[in-house]
């Protein structure tokens, strides 16, 4: 593939506002024009190598974290949220977004939060007789949709939980084993708190219940053992990771008390993942294994599930593992946990792609599809899919069942023991997924649901197609 020129206008410039430097001054310390610094603030010219290597010597710059930044994911939620119908004959230019995008990203986050709240309006009205028999009319932004951009942006990393979580498990001695003896251990001695494992005391769809009053933690034990340790370094985390977990929703400004909650139970959570499966030597076994899923949960007494999701997180500047998105559907397509650390966005509203193997997974429970995928943009990914079970107490009870995915590029295909026997080098080997219908521009798609909506559609009813439409 190509090198990319690395554009970084404004990271530059907010760079050199945090260092309260003028063009000037800040020119100067790179051993550059004042003319050249502008050009690089507008996007006219790339990044040299002369001006990376200045960055590291004289502002102590992470190059990797400073030459990935958000404009891929802000581009992917731009173009969806202006390919919205009620802006046909208004919609910018390619130019226009890139030019927003590169210069005024926060006016890009502002019209995608304006976006967000229209689209949960029209889902509101969708449902307007429901709404007025229980006489409430929800938040806009939906707490959940608020909390998953906020996650989203986060890069799904936060340096300083997930080094207050390596130093815990060093300190606790946790070693994939002990793991909930360490966690008892350390709530009783450290916080004076008494962990019962309960069956009859909770109720069935109760995971665990923390009783400040008289210290006491339960935990449901009908769940499987990597549930119950990941429940006790939660409420540990949510302890001692506190004031860290305020800061970094307070920065975030929800608009609801709701999103709050919702955004500290998640910040425990990556917590407590990264408490129990430790950064470095997480990062070094995720290599020596190749990734293999049921060797590192093994390892480090986790689920799958959780393995596949803290692959998704290492990103710690200076030390990143390879790149992957993860992603959990349910039965009906629904995306119930998303993420990417790689060139792949999903999308806003409505399911994954049909012919995404994640589908495919649950043809065959418990055992993992491979698959070569290439997306519209012509980027290329080894995919895996697996389905999880989660099952409730009793015979009568529910039974969840999610399939999750997990996908890096191509191009780490050797990294990974899901790359192997795959014809990563055969163009012809790679499907032709998309993104969502919605938003996907295949012309020649048997399994298209629904036209993009940013396209105009011909039918001809002389003619009968897989699809009965032709896309312009």
């Amino acid at each position: 593939m190509a090198e990319r020129k690395l554009f970084a206008g404004a990271r530059l410039r907010n760079l050199r506002k945090n260092e309260k430097l003028s063009q000037r001054d800040f020119a100067k310390r790179l051993g550059i024009s004042a003319s050249y610094l502008n050009q690089l603030e507008n996007n006219q010219r790339p990044l040299s190598a002369a001006v990376m290597l200045g960055l590291v010597e004289k502002f102590d710059i992470d190059l990797t974290t400073f030459a990935e930044d958000e404009s891929l994911r802000l581009a992917a939620d731009l173009h969806e949220a202006l390919a919205d119908p009620i802006l046909a004959g208004r919609r910018p230019s390619k130019q226009e977004t890139k030019s927003a995008i590169s210069h005024s990203p926060a006016f890009a986050h502002a019209l995608i939060a304006f976006h967000s709240g229209y689209q949960n309006l029209q889902n509101s009205l969708v449902s307007l007789n429901d709404i007025l028999e229980r006489g409430q009319i929800p938040a806009i932004p939906l707490p959940y949709e608020e909390v998953r951009d906020f996650f989203h942006y986060s890069d799904n990393y936060f340096d300083a939980l997930d080094k207050a979580a390596e130093a815990r498990a060093r300190e606790s001695g946790i070693d994939g084993i002990n793991n909930k003896h360490a966690a008892i251990d350390r709530l009783s001695k450290k916080h004076g708190i008494t962990v019962s494992f309960e069956r009859d005391n909770l109720p069935k769809d109760s995971l665990s219940e923390y009783r400040a009053d008289s210290k006491l933690l339960l935990i449901n034990r009908e769940h499987p053992e990597p549930s119950q340790i990941f429940l006790l370094w939660h409420q540990i985390a949510l302890l001692e990771d506190s004031e860290e977990i305020d800061r970094l929703i307070d920065k975030a400004a929800f608009q609801s008390p709701e999103g709050r909650s919702i955004a500290r139970i998640g910040l425990a959570n990556f917590s407590a993942g990264a408490t129990v499966m430790p950064y470095g030597e997480f990062l070094a076994l995720a290599s020596d294994f190749r990734h293999d899923l049921d060797l590192l949960a093994g390892r480090f007494g986790a689920s799958i599930e959780q393995v596949a999701h803290r692959l998704s997180t290492l990103q710690r500047p200076g030390a990143k593992g390879v790149p992957f998105y993860f992603m959990r559907v349910d039965r009906a397509g629904a995306i119930t946990k998303r993420h990417s650390t790689t060139r792949l966005q999903f999308a806003r509203y409505g399911g994954a792609c049909p012919l995404w193997n994640v589908h495919q997974a649950f043809e065959t429970p418990g055992e993992i599809v491979r698959q070569l995928a290439e997306t519209p943009d012509g980027e290329r990914y080894v995919c895996i899919a697996r389905t999880i079970t989660k099952r409730g107490r009793g015979f009568r009870a529910p039974i969840r069942r999610y399939a999750i995915a997990l996908g890096s590029p191509a191009d780490f295909a050797r990294d990974i023991v899901y790359g192997d026997d795959l014809k990563v080098n055969s163009l012809e080997a790679y499907e032709k997924i998309g993104v969502s219908c919605r938003i996907c521009n295949r012309k020649n798609c048997p399994q298209r649901a629904v036209p993009p909506i940013d396209r105009k559609i011909e039918v001809d009813t002389n003619t009968r197609r897989i699809v009965p439409f032709r896309i312009e």
